[in-house]
């Protein structure tokens, strides 16, 4: 297996100019930033969203939960093709169409977020593209990436995201925000 924080990605400026090329590693601990994919899967009918928590063994954001799926995208990786390779990766769903949405700049010092251990001084800084996909399933979870999940209902979502008895991912939970806002209209 590959060491994580090996992983050559894309460095952007703020205002996602490609500028290079770094280790995961160095792009966490200099809060370089970066770009992600954040994938929403609803249910086929859009009643339900798939939540999940990341295992214990993750580089950052270890044991936190999340409602996307997704990742940083490799050197040279189209978002298209990391979020397609994500969704499957960490859940298992493959050949569903995927929708762009947005992309969301994410800069955890801009906000005032702490985005935990692993990361820099400035938190972590990434231009997310987030995607919305809808399958039923089945879901399989990725035992490196998934330590457990479940269907939640948009009303359930909505009542748990942020309460206290879950840590949730700091930019995972700016993105589901957003995404609820419009969700709810």
């Amino acid at each position: 297996m590959t060491d994580p924080a090996r992983e050559r990605l894309t460095v952007f400026d703020a205002g996602g100019t490609p500028t290079g090329v770094a280790e995961r590693g160095e792009v966490y601990a200099r809060s370089l930033w970066h770009a992600t994919t954040a994938v929403l899967l609803r249910s086929a009918d859009g009643t339900r969203v798939y939540v999940h928590r990341r295992t214990d063994t993750k580089l950052v954001m270890a044991g936190m939960w999340d409602c996307l799926a997704g990742g940083v995208l490799d050197e040279g990786e189209t978002p298209d093709a990391c979020a397609a390779r994500e969704l499957g990766e960490e859940l298992g769903v493959t050949g569903v169409p995927l929708e762009k949405l947005a992309v969301v700049a994410f800069d955890a010092a801009a906000l005032g977020v702490d985005t935990g251990p692993g990361t820099g001084p400035d938190g972590l800084r990434a231009h997310v593209h987030v995607y919305r996909a809808f399958s039923d399933g089945p879901v399989t979870h990725q035992p490196s990436e998934v330590a457990e999940g479940g269907w939640w209902t948009l009303d359930e979502l909505a009542a748990r995201i942020g309460a206290p008895d879950r840590a949730w991912v700091p930019d995972g939970l700016y993105v589901t925000r957003l995404l609820l806002a419009d969700l709810v209209r």
